[in-house]
């Protein structure tokens, strides 16, 4: 076990007070990191789990809908642990409106904070990994980075966007003992996918597609992110690993 032991590792983890990023935080301090809990509403019931398993846990808020924020978030968990091992970008909207009405506002909101704030939130922490030969970022994808979906344009483009970033930063930080990976999620039971869920007509459709037969919760991406986060995924470089209960093998 200790291959996935994370012990000594310091974590970033944005969109950390719900759903995923919230699953994945837990996960991580199961597996013995500090986690620095990024959100743009307070992450005190995650800090207060984590501190509960005997980890240490700071949150912090920041609007992600801007790269603003993402020097200050660094510095200070490099200031209060002197190092990032971990990060997670997790944070991310979704804006459902058929493509024909699709507004501009939409597409650039969901643009900024799912592709651009993941490549600039990586190249900051690259920065201190770089000087140390070491670190892991996991950026989160999803299904749709391999199909278009249903009235989430935008939303696609950004998820595809950042399997292909993921890819790219690979090539040219590997060298360097940096692995950079992506997770990406089938239909999990969060906020982001209320809507489907309470759509009788999609839920059935998309339930009836997964071979596992329900949606994904938080807890099905905890062992996915401390493998890639962890000693066990040392030559795992470029990879998008899916988390969907089989739907992509259908």
């Amino acid at each position: 076990m200790k291959l996935f032991d994370l012990s000594n590792n310091v974590a970033i983890v944005t969109g950390a007070s719900t759903g995923l990023g919230k699953g994945m935080s837990l996960g991580l301090a199961e597996a013995g990191a500090d986690v620095v809990l990024v959100d743009y509403v307070s992450s005190e019931e995650t800090e207060k789990e984590i501190k509960a398993m005997g980890r240490k846990a700071v949150t912090l808020v920041a609007n992600l809908m801007s790269i603003q924020s993402i020097p200050s978030i660094v510095e200070e968990t490099i200031r209060k642990f002197g190092k990032v091992d971990i990060l997670v970008n997790n944070a991310g909207i979704i804006r459902r409106t058929p493509a024909i009405d699709f507004s501009e506002k939409d597409w650039d909101d969901v643009i900024a904070i799912n592709s651009k704030t993941v490549f600039f939130f990586c190249q900051a922490v690259a920065r201190d990994m770089l000087k140390r030969k070491k670190g892991k970022i996991i950026n989160i994808a999803s299904l749709l980075a391999f199909q278009g979906g249903i009235t989430v344009p935008s939303y696609s483009a950004s998820k595809g966007a950042t399997a292909q970033v993921t890819k790219a930063l690979a090539n040219e930080w590997a060298q360097h003992g940096i692995n950079i990976n992506a997770i990406a999620p089938g239909y999990m039971a969060t906020n982001n996918t209320t809507a489907l869920r309470e759509d009788s007509v999609r839920s059935k459709s998309i339930l009836d597609r997964i071979p596992a037969g329900r949606w994904g919760t938080p807890e099905d991406v905890k062992g996915a992110a401390v493998f890639l986060a962890s000693q066990a995924s040392n030559y795992v470089n470029g990879h998008i690993l899916v988390v969907d209960g089989g739907w992509m093998a259908r």
